[in-house]
């Protein structure tokens, strides 16, 4: 019964959350922990599962194994995937190095295991436990950005912004960008419709292999698709999302207050530009534009990790409670 109440407390404080502001981290939190309050309250229910299986060849500590192998093998395939596909950059190896930091976390539980080395094994359980610390963390964080990414196009817009993402050849606009165009296009000629007349802000600035700014390729982009003139906007100084959303934010506030934007990004990068936007002061929902499957794992822990290492202090606090908890039990 108390987990069902609970569960309950944390959905209602997750709407309250999401009726807000959608673009809190803490929405994704209190969602993962619905969710597990959720399964935790079948308990029994996933208990007699679990004795039913100690009946066949799958007895023991074998399904656990097996899931963490499988795991194992779908991060380090991708990882590979990616590698070749995008190259060996180290952003493009997450996946890659999170299926072998599993693999060996599992290899150290079987050495500590079968030497019964102590200290190993409280080792490997505080490895574990921040693993899962973790874990939960990505998950929430994936479950609900995807979620957010997808939320409906506001009505209204007096402005849609475009994070670029980088030229090939240092001129053309790469597919991954012209999913955002194509998608910023599209909610533009949404507006349009409904008889508004948005501006379309296209943002980035000139990197050091390119011979012009993001922005201005963008907007030719788009200008080639039937947008006019009139309706482009070009900030071409911006070299991160930080400042794609800054710059951004002072061309909107120069030309009036009161507005209503939108702003386009890849999905994956949806809920960190969202909860960028949210601290920066800029009243606007993020917009995801369809990425490659493939593509979508790597990035994501990408975006993950930027989110934790802005508020390092506050996950490197957790995770020495969590060591030293466990090491005063285990030793």
């Amino acid at each position: 019964m108390l987990i069902q109440i609970l569960a309950a407390a944390a959905l209602t404080l997750f709407v309250i959350g999401v009726a807000v502001d959608a673009r809190r981290f803490t929405n994704a939190v209190l969602l993962g922990i619905f969710l597990v309050l959720a399964v935790a309250a079948h308990g029994p229910r996933l208990l007699a599962l679990r004795k039913a299986l100690d009946d066949t060849p799958l007895a023991g500590p074998i399904p656990e194994i097996l899931a963490v192998l499988l795991v194992c093998c779908l991060l380090i395939g991708n990882g590979v995937r990616m590698a070749r596909k995008e190259g060996t950059r180290p952003a493009n190896l997450l996946t890659l190095l999170a299926g072998l930091g599993l693999l060996s976390l599992l290899a150290l539980t079987a050495v500590a295991l079968m030497l019964e080395l102590r200290s190993l094994a409280a080792a490997v359980v505080i490895a574990m436990l921040i693993t899962s610390y973790f874990t939960f963390l990505f998950v929430c964080f994936t479950v609900y950005g995807y979620a957010y990414s997808r939320l409906a196009v506001p009505s209204g817009l007096d402005y849609i912004v475009v994070l670029g993402s980088g030229l090939v050849g240092g001129e053309r606009v790469p597919p991954l960008l012209a999913g955002r165009l194509d998608r910023a296009h599209a909610v533009y000629d949404a507006q349009v419709a409904r008889g508004g007349r948005p501006v379309l802000i296209t943002s980035g600035g000139q990197g050091p292999d390119e011979t012009l700014p993001e922005a201005h390729a963008m907007a030719d982009y788009l200008s080639a698709r039937g947008v006019p003139a009139e309706n482009l906007l070009r900030e071409a100084e911006s070299a991160t999302t930080e400042e794609n959303l800054r710059n951004s934010k002072t061309l909107m506030d120069a030309r009036g207050g009161g507005y209503r934007c939108a702003i386009v990004t890849s999905d994956f990068h949806a809920f960190r530009a969202a909860i960028t936007a949210r601290g920066m002061g800029i009243d606007g929902h993020v917009l995801g534009a369809p990425t490659a499957s493939y593509f979508r794992p790597s990035a994501t822990m990408r975006e993950f990790a930027a989110v934790v290492l802005h508020h390092r202090w506050l996950h490197l606090t957790a995770c020495l409670l969590l060591t030293l908890g466990c090491w005063l039990i285990l030793l």
